[in-house]
């Protein structure tokens, strides 16, 4: 049979930086279901229903020389840790991903949330003692890379172009670190983007970059250069960004980039650290209908955080133009519990597009909207970006008897939603809608055929 190679464009390799996340995850206590109450069909067993779950979920960290503390490669490495996964499965804090399943637009690329049989499946096996079942039933084990992969290499190959930050030098001791550094794209005509990367250097890197930001710079005819908004952005568990096929964003030769890097030393010493922004282009003498751009969208108000306390922020954002949001990625520390995005639209009629009210800052994630489910804003509606912090106790990342503050070090608190945006004109904005309408149609007119 053919070799299965990992899906490694639907996930991000972690470093072990990350392995307490995993160990403060898994240690947290949980009511989980039972099978009675997952509704899953009561003959269950590993080889034949529960391993093509944990293969496809589970396994990108959980292996040896990955990030995960424990390896589900075995039947009986799982069955050991079977009621801690039960738990952390039916609560929906593994696999770590955070969007809200009652709320908001459901359909997203690169989901990793399971759906309600195969937690169902996983709470059933087990309640039901764990059957191993029949090993003919078994799925031929996936082979992983190890080596250092652009996440989106397997779908698109590798990058056309790869743009690095200068060295920088990272001590093992001290506290947070900002690098800037403004280099040159080297493109050599100019280019429409599909898709952008930021990869951190391996395993190194990982460990210490906290995030890290290219800024477009296009020279202007006076010699200044115009910021246009970040290419990407990355932070940990982030994968990149995917511009949808009628948009894309422009390279310039005489473009470049600002970095804009924020280190935080680990105890070991990284010299010369480099960080790449890989880009894929479309082909020469593409033109696309819409342009697109990614931007910090801010949320006003203090961040006040006295033990046991809590606050709120709010961000306002209105355009003169249709637009489409193509994608939506939360932005705090370790007090931010959740984060929407609500369309309020022209005649008085509000919308939640996206809620994420379990924000964990261990795993970010740009949830990207399905081509046909990406939210269409006509011009003058209002987006409503609102955060929620609290200092608890119950937050394992943090000493909830301490005060804390909005600022720019990992101790202190941020608030603001990076969120891709397509720029339509009235013309492309009505087309969309048209062709989503018939879809939908075509849809509900073979569902009721069906019947």
């Amino acid at each position: 049979m053919a070799t299965r190679f990992a899906r490694l464009t639907d996930h991000p390799l972690f470093s072990g930086a990350l392995v307490l996340a995993f160990l403060a995850v898994l240690a947290l206590p949980g009511q989980a279901l039972s099978a009675q109450e997952a509704g899953a069909d009561e003959d269950v067993t590993y080889t034949r229903d529960i391993a093509p779950i944990i293969q496809q979920n589970c396994q990108i960290c959980h292996r040896p020389a990955s990030v995960a503390p424990m390896s589900f490669m075995e039947y009986r490495d799982v069955r050991r840790y079977a009621r801690r996964i039960k738990d952390q499965v039916a609560r929906r804090l593994m696999p770590p991903y955070h969007y809200d399943a009652g709320s908001g637009i459901q359909d997203l690329k690169n989901d990793w949330r399971l759906s309600e049989e195969e937690i169902g499946a996983i709470v059933t096996w087990v309640d039901n003692g764990t059957p191993e079942g029949d090993l003919a039933d078994m799925p031929e084990a996936m082979v992983w890379r190890d080596e250092q992969m652009w996440q989106q290499e397997e779908r698109l190959g590798p990058p056309h172009h790869v743009i690095k930050t200068d060295p920088f030098d990272v001590p093992a001791e001290g506290g947070d670190m900002w690098w800037r550094p403004i280099v040159p794209t080297e493109v050599t005509s100019d280019r429409w983007i599909r898709a952008m990367e930021v990869r951190p250097s391996w395993p190194a890197g990982r460990q210490v970059v906290h995030h890290a930001n290219p800024k477009l710079l296009r020279l202007k005819e006076d010699g200044d250069f115009q910021p246009l908004g970040n290419l990407s952005e990355y932070a940990m568990g982030k994968i990149g960004e995917i511009v949808p096929e009628d948009a894309a964003r422009l390279i310039k030769p005489t473009d470049m980039i600002e970095w804009d890097t924020h280190y935080y030393p680990m105890g070991f010493d990284v010299p010369g650290d480099q960080i790449e922004l890989g880009v894929w282009f479309y082909p020469e003498g593409y033109e696309p209908e819409f342009t697109q751009n990614l931007r910090l969208y801010p949320l006003q108000g203090d961040i006040f955080l006295e033990p046991g306390g809590t606050s709120m922020t709010q961000g306002f954002y209105r355009w003169d133009h249709p637009v489409r949001i193509d994608s939506f990625q939360p932005h705090g520390h370790v007090h931010l519990h959740g984060m929407s995005i609500k369309a309020i639209y022209p005649d008085g009629k509000q919308e939640v597009l996206s809620m994420v009210s379990d924000f964990d800052a261990r795993w970010h994630h740009s949830y990207i909207f399905d081509d046909d489910k990406s939210p269409l804003l006509p011009a003058g509606t209002v987006l409503v970006m609102t955060g929620w912090y609290e200092n608890s106790a119950d937050n394992p990342l943090t000493d909830s008897e301490m005060f804390y503050a909005r600022g720019s070090r990992t101790v202190d608190e941020m608030s603001h939603a990076w969120i891709a945006v397509s720029h339509l004109d009235d013309e492309g904005f009505e087309r969309i809608k048209a062709e989503r309408e018939a879809k939908s149609k075509v849809t509900s007119d073979d569902g009721a055929g069906s019947n």
